[in-house]
């Protein structure tokens, strides 16, 4: 599954249960996310045991980007049997702050800066 545009690219690799963010994601309010929260909410909806967000090539994400990502943290977190995995760029400084919220939603969440 992939979803691109000349902004950003998002896919999607269901051997290692990896979607993997590319760019910049500066949409305009929950609508224009909802696609990404559709294929991220497909994704949770599967069989999957461990879900892993890649992070470190995507150079900005506005607060409503971040919504979303907290959103779909919760939503996991809900899930019996899940693990969620966040890898993150340590370069790239709104990563460094915003991420570690993340992690205070759902506190078994692993994240990775690199």
């Amino acid at each position: 599954m992939e979803i691109k545009t000349e902004q950003y690219r998002i896919c999607y690799d269901r051997e290692t249960t990896t979607v993997s963010f590319l760019g910049s994601l500066r949409l305009s309010g929950p609508e224009e996310y909802q696609p990404i929260a559709k294929l991220l909410s497909d994704i949770a909806d599967g069989d999957a045991g461990k879900i892993t967000l890649n992070l470190q090539q995507l150079e900005f994400l506005n607060s409503s980007g971040i919504s979303m990502l907290s959103k779909f943290v919760i939503g996991v977190r809900k899930k019996a049997g899940v693990q969620m995995v966040v890898q993150g760029s340590k370069s790239l400084a709104w990563q460094a702050k915003s991420l570690k919220n993340l992690q205070r939603l759902m506190p078994a969440l692993i994240l990775e800066l690199v």
